[in-house]
């Protein structure tokens, strides 16, 4: 998630008519009682549930990203509420497909951080709505990640972020053909709350 949130920052700093596209935390903090449950909790379900990359796609998980500067490669389910502690919105993995985290969602409210899962409403992070695609080499079927469009500037083309097509991309010049995209969708707004399941550099709920 990292590289993808790098790039988000820079795209926004380059969009003076979007917010930040990813508020920080606000509290860093060691973890609480109720805080280390949950993880245990989550880590102990979900890597009994989805151990490997396989077991995310048969659960409807799509890749959408490369590797970012910690590893991980994230699935999202493209559902944006996740308020059930069994059911998170992205499960990243590493290179040889085994589970490293996942991320926990609701839409985005200004003012109202989360207060979910007895974690600290400072650890949530806030995303901007953007339209994630990935591209398929008809010839040789390599995926191409990691491609993504603000939602101003989709909107801006002509597009509805919130229903985002796939012939809205052919339109926009960001895929040659139909046959060329592989999946397309919009991440709205949120509050996002990361969660390391395996040893986090920086701390359980820090990317």
């Amino acid at each position: 998630m990292l590289r993808f949130v790098c790039a988000l920052a820079v795209a926004s700093m380059a969009l003076t008519a979007v917010a930040a596209a990813d508020q920080d935390q606000t509290y860093t903090g060691p973890l609480s009682a109720s805080e280390t449950a949950f993880v245990q909790s989550v880590r102990t379900d979900l890597t009994k549930r989805f151990p490997t990359a396989a077991d995310a796609e048969k659960a409807g998980y799509v890749r959408y990203t490369n590797p970012d500067e910690t590893g991980a490669i994230s699935y999202a389910n493209l559902h944006w509420t996740s308020t059930d502690p069994t059911t998170p919105s992205q499960l990243w993995y590493d290179k040889s497909g085994k589970l490293m985290g996942a991320d926990f969602s609701v839409p985005y409210t200004k003012g109202q951080r989360p207060n979910l899962f007895g974690v600290n409403p400072g650890r949530w992070y806030e995303f901007d709505d953007h339209v994630h695609y990935v591209l398929r080499d008809p010839a040789t079927g390599k995926m191409t990640y990691d491609k993504y469009i603000m939602a101003p500037v989709f909107k801006k083309a002509g597009g509805d972020p919130a229903h985002p097509t796939i012939d809205d991309l052919v339109r926009m010049h960001k895929a040659q053909t139909a046959q060329d995209v592989a999946t397309v969708f919009d991440m709205p707004s949120i509050w996002d709350l990361v969660v390391w399941l395996q040893t986090p550099p920086k701390g359980e709920f820090h990317y």
